[in-house]
């Protein structure tokens, strides 16, 4: 008899995105009529930029001639997409890296969920609250999390709530970890960390040999000079993080599945018996396992974004949705919500009003303003009592959808 991994059965039932499609789907069955406007999940909307066409194109081309076909790829990316990475991302921030410190993935969601593999399943970990439920729930998935109490709190998670107080940003842990993970920009209080403040965590993770897991897939969209687009800008962070990124976002890439991940040679793990295992070796290992590479088009079509024309044609992308979360911002301040973020990120965290709870909040907008959004709740404990609203619809629908909010209210 097969016996099922009984951690997956501490998962909640759904994830939170399910539910959330679950209420719209039965709201417009009842109400077929209702025009609905998404606010909530993170998808782009605008299409993909020419250059990425153009290059989509060209290897789709090769790929019907027997002379420039291309079959497996090898499972940490080609070369000329990690040259390109490093020559932009990192050697044009005086970043230092090696190529084969690099590794293309399907997107930041998969690595940031399967890097947990590597470590064993009682190390300590750490996470901002509210955090992508991904990293927390991956946790779960292999025994480290434990049981999940009726305040919504894993037991054996540390949280480091993220609220007003302070500013959205999280107070270094008292005790020591041995994995933190963070996420900055931040999804989903759209708030940053100044490099300062990075900084600190680095040198708490030094100090206390702890691995950070640091998510970068919306450092495209920084808009302040002392915010780093990279952990690797603070010294010593090649020692203690590993970094993910992604395309989904940057390019419009959430069709396309294409992103990276950096993991230095200078991270290492510990045996118990105190030997020091680097982790580079480890992640390879494990993906030409368990990974058979991101497709070949994806990835030319990810290098195209790295030429001149492609890093204009994001670029301006990027700025046709910071320019609706400015306007959403301003437009909700406007009649009196409480809104933070939106400023390194295309994502608004909006306090919801007269203490409502976030589903309540959810649902009063989703059947009086036929506007769908993200309750914070389904981040984490700290997100009760917020919604997350997003940057990427398109000019018009986020105008139209600003408007019903206001017309509500």
């Amino acid at each position: 008899m097969a016996l099922v991994n009984e951690h997956f059965l501490k998962l909640p039932s759904n994830y939170l995105f399910d539910d959330i499609a679950k209420k719209v789907n039965v709201f417009k069955t009842q109400n077929p009529k209702k025009d609905i406007i998404s606010l909530g999940i993170g998808d782009v909307t605008q299409p993909l930029c020419p250059a990425v066409i153009e290059a989509l194109h060209r290897a789709t081309n090769e790929m019907s001639l027997a002379s420039t076909f291309r079959g497996y790829g090898p499972e940490q990316g080609y070369d000329f997409l990690r040259e390109a990475i490093l020559k932009n991302d990192f050697f044009s921030r005086s970043i230092r890296l090696d190529k084969d410190e690099i590794f293309i993935n399907d997107g930041a969601k998969s690595d940031t969920g399967n890097f947990q593999e590597l470590i064993r399943w009682d190390n300590s970990i750490a996470v901002t609250d509210p955090i992508y439920p991904v990293y927390i729930d991956s946790n779960v998935m292999i025994g480290r999390a434990g049981t999940k109490g009726e305040d919504g709190r894993w037991s054996n998670v540390i949280y480091l709530p993220c609220t007003i107080e302070n500013g959205f940003k999280p107070e270094i842990p008292q005790q020591r970890v041995d994995v933190i993970y963070l996420c900055y920009p931040n999804n989903p209080t759209g708030t940053a960390l100044s490099r300062d403040e990075l900084r600190k965590w680095v040198n708490y993770a030094i100090n206390n040999d702890t691995l950070i897991l640091y998510d970068a897939a919306y450092e495209a969209y920084i808009q302040h000079d002392d915010v780093p687009h990279s952990i690797y800008e603070i010294k010593g962070a090649r020692k203690v993080a590993v970094e993910f990124h992604s395309f989904s976002k940057t390019a419009g890439f959430t069709g396309i599945r294409c992103g990276y991940t950096v993991v230095p040679k200078e991270v290492s793990v510990a045996t118990l018996s105190g030997e020091r295992i680097q982790l580079n070796p480890l992640w390879h290992r494990r993906q030409c396992t368990k990974f058979n590479g991101t497709s070949y088009l994806s990835q030319r079509a990810a290098e195209a974004i790295y030429t001149a024309e492609g890093r204009k044609q994001v670029k301006q992308t990027i700025d046709y949705y910071m320019q609706n979360a400015q306007h959403m911002k301003n437009t909700l301040r406007s009649i009196g919500l409480k809104v933070f973020g939106g400023e390194d990120a295309p994502y608004l965290w909006v306090q919801t009003p007269g203490g409502m709870t976030s589903w309540r909040f959810f649902e009063q907008l989703l059947y009086n303003a036929n506007v769908v959004s993200t309750p914070g709740v389904g981040f984490g404990p700290s997100g009760e009592g917020f919604i997350r609203l997003t940057a990427f619809g398109t000019h018009e629908r986020t105008d139209e959808a600003l408007e019903r909010i206001k017309k509500f209210y």
